[in-house]
């Protein structure tokens, strides 16, 4: 039985770890999972008739059982299983070492643990917790997101201490009448330190992520300000050449108008009026600066064949930053579009709604087929995952800075399926903004 439970322990664990820190979900086909859990349970009750634990045994049920459980390639199940056994490996013998330490070494003679694993186990998935509430949770950061270079440097270095402490704690072990319990407090100490050493790597290649993610945003922002500012220059500059040959399109008129030629002068007002229309703003929904990002979007719109709407306006200027506004409205439409060009019918609809304590923007495009939004954002379907996908956490980061709130959801206009996103930002969120 206490192989069936050891298997199981590590069966957990496991799953913890491949889902919570690789953000991997389990396969849809239930059989799969059931022929998982069998292989785990079968490989207990084997090692239990035979009272073995063979480490191929251990081997083929840990890999097959996580290639039957997740959804993945297999190749990198087979890459995951392998370096999970190693490291998780690392991490029990430390557990082991301490609680044979405090219960046998340090001083408590004839101290029998017949289930000396499963409080191993138990330690071992309280670090694993630990790690992912104060690190990964905390700062949106996953196992799957850190560069190869540091999760080989976190098995290096497990494997470099467990070296150690096998022969030191081998030693204590058969010598453990000529050491008091100081000699075993050290020891405990020095095997809490070499888990600390692992959390400090582990924190060290968080920052490194963080500080990616922070210049993937701002360059991201000076791109969207970029095409913004673009889009202004090519207006300012049709201005100027209208203002230009604004005096020979009065001259002409005037001569049109001597020789009484009343139609050709209402032909020439109409052009040049459709002209002056050109580099006019479409939308004007009372915030100078929203009104440049939603019309330059309506201009990319309009090279692109997609229908582009905005409803509603407001009775002033938001109080966002415009970093804030920018990073906000730039992505939530930059996505719209890329999603909305894939359709047969390109279309994106903008509403805005002030009340008396908030602001709403509801921002929906069409999709090439409805799907199911979970809670939050949908994750990026791009390929390159590691460098996209920060427009959507962008977003979230905004709406949370001005204590808002949003939400996602699959909709339908007209039998068409729809993409919706709803944007709720308290006044007062904006004004304690604006305070600090």
């Amino acid at each position: 039985m206490i192989y069936i439970a050891d298997n199981i322990a590590n069966y957990f664990i496991y799953l913890f770890i491949i889902h919570f820190g690789f953000r991997l979900n389990a396969r849809k086909n239930k059989l799969f999972i059931g022929a998982s859990v069998l292989t785990m349970l079968s490989a207990g009750a084997y090692n239990a008739y035979f009272d073995t634990n063979s480490p191929i045994i251990y081997v083929l049920w840990s890999v097959l059982s996580i290639c039957l459980f997740f959804e993945d390639r297999l190749w990198h199940l087979l890459v995951l299983s392998a370096a999970l056994m190693y490291f998780t490996g690392i991490i029990d013998t430390f557990s082991v070492m301490l609680i044979q330490v405090v219960l046998i070494g340090g001083g408590i003679d004839g101290t029998d643990i017949t289930w000396w694993m499963e409080p191993a186990y138990l330690l071992s998935f309280l670090v694993y917790l630990l790690v992912y509430l104060r690190l990964f949770r905390k700062n949106d950061v996953y196992l799957c997101d850190i560069k190869l270079k540091y999760k080989l440097a976190l098995l290096i270095q497990g494997g470099i201490f467990q070296m150690f402490y096998n022969f030191v704690f081998y030693f204590f072990n058969e010598n453990h009448e000529r050491y008091g319990p100081d000699a075993y407090g050290v020891f405990f100490i020095s095997i809490a330190g070499a888990i600390y050493s692992i959390f400090l790597t582990l924190g060290l290649a968080i920052k490194n992520i963080l500080s990616e993610r922070q210049k993937q945003e701002l360059q991201s922002f000076m791109y969207m300000q970029k095409q913004q500012y673009d889009y202004q220059l090519q207006q300012s500059e049709s201005v100027r050449r209208f203002k230009h040959d604004l005096v020979n399109h009065m001259g002409v008129l005037r001569e049109l108008a001597n020789e009484k030629k009343t139609e050709e002068v209402r032909k020439y007002i109409d052009t040049i009026w459709k002209l002056q229309d050109e580099f006019d703003l479409k939308i004007h929904t009372g915030d100078s600066q929203l009104d440049v990002i939603l019309n330059y979007y309506f201009y990319l719109a309009e090279k692109e064949n997609i229908d582009f709407a905005v409803k509603g306006k407001l009775t002033g200027e938001t109080g966002l930053e415009m970093f804030d506004l920018t990073t906000l409205m730039g992505n939530i439409l930059q996505n719209a579009m890329e999603a909305a060009a894939q359709t047969a019918v390109p279309k994106i609809r903008v509403a805005l709604t002030e009340h008396k304590k908030e602001i709403f923007i509801v921002v929906s495009n069409s999709v090439a087929k409805e799907r199911n939004i979970p809670k939050g954002f949908p994750r990026t379907s791009k390929a390159d995952t590691a460098n996209h996908g920060f427009g959507l956490k962008n977003i979230a980061a905004a709406v949370k800075k001005y204590h808002g709130e949003y939400y996602t959801e699959s909709a339908e206009e007209n039998g068409e399926a729809m993409f919706k996103i709803s944007i709720a930002i308290p006044k007062e969120g904006i004004s304690k903004e604006n305070r600090v």
